[in-house]
């Protein structure tokens, strides 16, 4: 599967570095105008061989720990030594640790006390094999934020620019969830919702008949019922690990094998990008040099148009390391600044006493959970000094007595019979866009291949912090109203970049001198470079962003299909 290779002197239509959720849209979108593209990825190719979803933990030498675990079984030696950064995230565990980015050979920078999880998936189809597939449309509350709030910029494009994007990739890739008729958070092309729980549909009712909010499903981008030779979900619950059916969007089973189906792809693996190369003659970019990663032998594909969906920083990386080729991405001197996460790990649990609660160890496992969108800020500027809002994900399910007393059978009788139906939501909350919240290149640290590396300096401003105190104290009023008993708030604040939200650094507008990129996420200063992914953005809202990175992408390749047909790429 996507095994293809470049010769250094082929011309490309389009050169795409990154094959993720974004890079694989743009060469599903390219290859089907007719383009000649090629992909380039930093690490390994994979086939469905290496997904591991149906390893049970006893197979395993470590028994599946990440190295976050905390229990008694020993951690993995390989995830501690090599991924000390990410083995802290849940999905990153003994079964498929080498998808994810080798700490020691890609290093980055932060100053003492104010750290930043940089997570990053170094493997054919990046971050798309292990994401929370959780998808949501942003509207034009989020796109022209500024000009209800007076803070940072606009996109320069509104909600009805992206609609028939979204439109297109949700149809191709499958999104579940129900419509609820929000303005700030637009309805997508659903397939059949996942199902409630008992405690959910509750909660649901009861949350819109007292206060008047919503509670739905997670709109989530895994099939409930067969498309496009791809299988429903069959519930086995541990989707970072992969999917053997293709249920859940990743690219090299969906967008990117429909690119290399067409005839029209080549896909390059174990090619580390160290920067954009220049044409002379035109200004322009050429390609894009990389470094084998194996054989560390240099080497460049040359491209008309050169597209970045490496990821936020690592786009912005390339972009600043294209300088010593002469390429200037920074004439605005945005270039690097307004990096945003959201801040989220704090929320309120508590228990629904009505329900009987009789859990049960096995299969199905719903790999999703509810979403309560937005209700702050939505007919006002602010609230309490607080700008922009919140949006919480969580869920109701019994769970199993663990703190029982006693011995034997009566022991065991007592974990699975005097369990709680336990209720909880935590919150992920608005980013505001700061210039201080930057990154910059350092050429004294380099990487494994001899790449200058990052400094990222990150931290949460009062905002942040007002709205993630907020949203808890909220999530504790809505479990109380809804019947929940022994409700208790929880959490402390994420540490910079762990939500795996990270955007901005090469931010989108229609002014030149206050951005990076136009409307079309195209270069201000060099036209024949794009980026497609979450470093193109002016703010962050409060969903998952991932399904509108892929809509921006989507709506770019478009232009670049169309100018070509002018003969503007040459």
């Amino acid at each position: 599967m996507l095994q293809t290779a470049a010769k250094d002197n082929d011309l490309y239509d389009v050169v795409i570095v990154g094959s993720g959720a974004t890079g694989g849209v743009a060469a599903w979108q390219l290859t089907a105008a007719g383009l000649k593209v090629c992909v380039l990825e930093a690490g390994p190719k994979i086939t469905d061989a290496d997904f591991t979803e149906h390893v049970l933990p006893y197979q395993l030498r470590y028994r599946g720990n990440s190295a976050n675990f905390v229990g008694g079984i020993p951690k993995s030696p390989e995830l501690m030594r090599n991924r000390p950064i990410q083995g802290l995230v849940y999905a990153c565990r003994e079964s498929n640790y080498k998808w994810w980015a080798d700490d020691i050979k890609n290093p980055y920078q932060t100053p003492e006390g104010k750290p930043f999880h940089w997570i990053r998936q170094r493997v054919l189809g990046g971050r798309s094999l292990s994401w929370g597939r959780q998808s949501y449309r942003m509207g034009d509350i989020d796109f022209k934020c500024a000009d209800r709030d007076g803070h940072g910029e606009n996109w320069g494009i509104e909600y009805n620019d992206l609609v028939p994007y979204y439109e297109k990739v949700e149809r191709y890739i499958g999104i579940s969830g129900l419509r609820e008729g929000l303005p700030q958070l637009p309805d997508s092309e659903f397939m059949p919702a996942m199902p409630f729980t008992c405690g959910e549909t509750l909660f649901r009712e009861r949350l819109k008949s007292r206060m008047g909010r919503v509670a739905t499903i997670g709109r989530s981008a895994i099939l409930t019922k067969p498309h496009n030779g791809r299988q429903a979900c069959h519930y086995c619950g541990p989707c970072e690990q992969g999917c053997i059916t293709h249920s859940y969007y990743n690219s090299p089973t969906t967008t990117l094998q429909a690119a290399v189906d067409s005839g029209k792809c080549t896909v390059v693996t174990d090619a580390v990008a160290s920067g954009l190369t220049k044409d002379a003659r035109t200004g322009r970019a050429s390609g894009v040099a990389y470094i084998d990663r194996t054989s560390r032998v240099s080497r460049e594909v040359r491209g008309k148009v050169v597209m970045l969906c490496a990821s936020t920083l690592e786009s912005t990386r390339l972009l600043m390391l294209s300088a010593e080729e002469g390429l200037d991405f920074n004439t605005s001197g945005a270039l690097g600044h307004y990096l945003m996460d959201h801040i989220y790990r704090g929320g309120a649990g508590g228990e629904m006493p009505e329900l009987k609660a009789k859990p049960w160890a096995g299969m199905p496992r719903r790999p999703n959970g509810m979403y309560i969108p937005r209700f702050r800020n939505i007919d006002r500027a602010e609230t309490n000094g607080m700008i922009r809002g919140y949006g919480y994900q969580g869920g109701s399910s019994p769970g199993f007595n663990l703190g029982a007393k006693g011995f034997g059978a009566s022991f065991k009788q007592a974990v699975r019979e005097e369990g709680k139906w336990r209720t909880g939501f935590g919150a992920w909350c608005e980013c505001l866009p700061r210039y201080e919240n930057h990154v910059v290149l350092n050429k004294e640290k380099r990487d494994a291949w001899g790449i200058p590396t990052l400094d990222i300096h990150f931290d949460w401003s009062e905002n942040e912090k007002a709205l993630w105190n907020d949203a808890r104290v909220q999530a504790a009023e809505m479990l109380e109203s809804t019947g929940h008993k022994n409700v208790r708030l929880n959490g402390e604040y994420s540490v910079g970049g762990f939500c795996i939200h990270e955007v901005g650094t090469a931010r989108m507008g229609k002014d030149p001198k206050k951005s990076v990129l136009n409307t079309w996420a195209q270069s201000h200063a060099i036209d024949n470079v794009f980026v497609g992914d979450g470093a193109a953005w002016a703010s962050i809202g409060c969903q998952n962003p991932t399904l509108t990175m892929m809509a921006i992408t989507a709506r770019a390749a478009d232009y670049i299909a169309a100018e070509g047909k002018k003969g503007r790429w040459g």
